[in-house]
């Protein structure tokens, strides 16, 4: 099994870092997990609706370029499906059953993805209705995914 997050941007916060590196370290117990970071796009202050679209699209183009050969894709995504941490758990099992042994999350950039990597997705998920920035969700994407593996694998989650 194996799990790659893509993501738009550079995590410069060390803080972050550090959940990411403990995260990725306790997620390697079950599974080979990878990070492909691809550049954000510079962007003016209060732009135009074109060009959000410009830089969705660009950004988009990067991540296209970057998505792992035959990976399950699953997008990031505010008007995707919300799913419990038991759910999550579930569709991770299922999809490394029944639709191969590697998962891609993708996480867009701060004005979300391009239409074309919405469509090239497998599955989109929505983990609130709320806005988080984009660096914080891969943190919160990391500690979900530990927690699925320690669903499937009937352990204890220290809390």
């Amino acid at each position: 099994m194996r799990i790659t997050i893509l993501s738009v941007g550079n995590i410069k916060e060390k803080y972050l870092k550090d959940a990411i590196e403990e995260y990725s370290k306790r997620i390697s117990k079950f599974c080979k997990i990878d990070f492909i970071q691809v550049n954000d796009e510079a962007i003016v202050e209060n732009p135009s609706d074109k060009q959000i679209e410009l830089v969705k699209e660009k950004e988009g183009e990067k991540i296209i370029k970057a998505l792992p050969k035959s990976c399950y894709k699953i997008v990031l995504d505010l008007k995707g499906v919300m799913l419990s941490s038991d759910e999550l758990a579930n569709k991770l099992l299922d999809v490394f059953t029944y639709n191969g042994s590697h998962i891609c999350f993708i996480i867009g950039g701060s004005l979300g993805l391009s239409n074309e990597v919405l469509q090239k997705a497998d599955y989109h998920l929505c983990f609130s209705k709320m806005t988080f920035p984009h660096q914080l969700m891969k943190v919160i994407l990391l500690e979900q995914i530990y927690r699925a593996f320690k669903i499937i694998n009937n352990e204890p989650y220290h809390k």
